[in-house]
């Protein structure tokens, strides 16, 4: 019998997709981890939207709190026209080619924040571009803090009517995401040590493109997740076991952005942890050294 890890039991849960304040989600870091051991959680990921920044302070709250912390990210990539995004398990956070890439997606974002605010300017609509910065506060923006500045300057009553209004797809100030191809970003996890994994299948209806990423290098499927109901878990349980898939799952938490915080809702038995952990240390051995950025 394999010896328990620090903070795990017989029945111990890990949450493995969250956000912090580092991309899209409105909790830091430490406030994440306290969110952890009032939900009873035992290991948790921080797969922050383009960004690791958060990682060495959740790794350090993690180990002051007696939880396991494994690093991650989420990335948005396109594959066959469709847009997926892939989560990243045990990545180097220091690797330098990751680094480099990260700080172009990073640049994308912020660009595209730029050309939302344009958009809303030729509206007539007066919000600053330097309020959306400011309220983000990260090197990750996304929609969710121009529609969060829209109602903090009061030009929009709600968060779901500046999504309404302006930012949904084909309304008026949306912008499309930069996307990179699905197989390179397979690439770019692996030569970080990183396990790839396709986040939340059963809300992309793209079940077709995911055994040509399984043949590119593919590792996992994201089962468990908050909008998927038991009989898509179990779809997707059976595809990953069909195709030799690793299984993960979380609540993809973003704070209070999204009314009541998420995080344990969605409660991985820590036992379903090992063969990521396995799969994660082969992709290690693999790896290239850290390129120096």
């Amino acid at each position: 019998m394999k010896p328990r890890r620090a903070g795990e039991t017989p029945m111990s849960f890990a949450d493995l997709h969250l956000h912090s304040r580092y991309s899209d989600g409105t909790y830091g870091p430490e406030e994440l981890v306290t969110e952890a051991r009032r939900c009873g959680l035992a290991v948790i990921a921080l797969t922050d939207h383009d960004s690791v920044e958060g990682c060495a302070a959740a790794a350090r709250a993690c180990a002051a709190a007696g939880l396991e912390f494994i690093p991650g990210v989420e990335l948005t990539v396109e594959v066959g026209g469709d847009e997926l995004h892939l989560l990243g398990y045990f990545i180097d956070t220091q690797n330098g080619f990751l680094r480099s890439r990260i700080k172009q997606f990073q640049v994308a974002r912020q660009n595209r924040i730029r050309e939302m605010v344009a958009r809303l300017h030729r509206l007539q609509v007066p919000l600053s571009e330097q309020s959306v910065f400011a309220l983000a506060n990260c090197q990750s923006p996304g929609r969710p803090h121009v529609a969060r500045a829209l109602v903090q300057a009061g030009l929009c009553r709600s968060l779901d009517e500046a999504f309404e209004r302006f930012l949904r797809y084909n309304r008026p100030a949306w912008v499309p995401k930069f996307k990179m191809d699905g197989r390179e970003a397979i690439e770019l996890l692996h030569q970080a040590g990183g396990v790839a994994v396709l986040a939340h299948p059963g809300l992309n209806r793209s079940d077709a493109v995911i055994p040509g990423l399984v043949e590119a290098g593919l590792d996992g499927l994201e089962c468990f997740h908050t909008k998927h109901s038991a009989a898509t878990a179990n779809l997707y349980l059976e595809l990953a076991a069909r195709l030799g898939l690793v299984v993960t799952g979380g609540s993809d938490c973003h704070g209070l952005s999204k009314g009541r915080p998420l995080i344990g809702t969605v409660k991985v038995p820590c036992q379903r942890l090992e063969p990521l952990r396995a799969r994660a240390a082969e992709l290690r051995r693999a790896a290239r050294p850290s390129a120096q950025p």
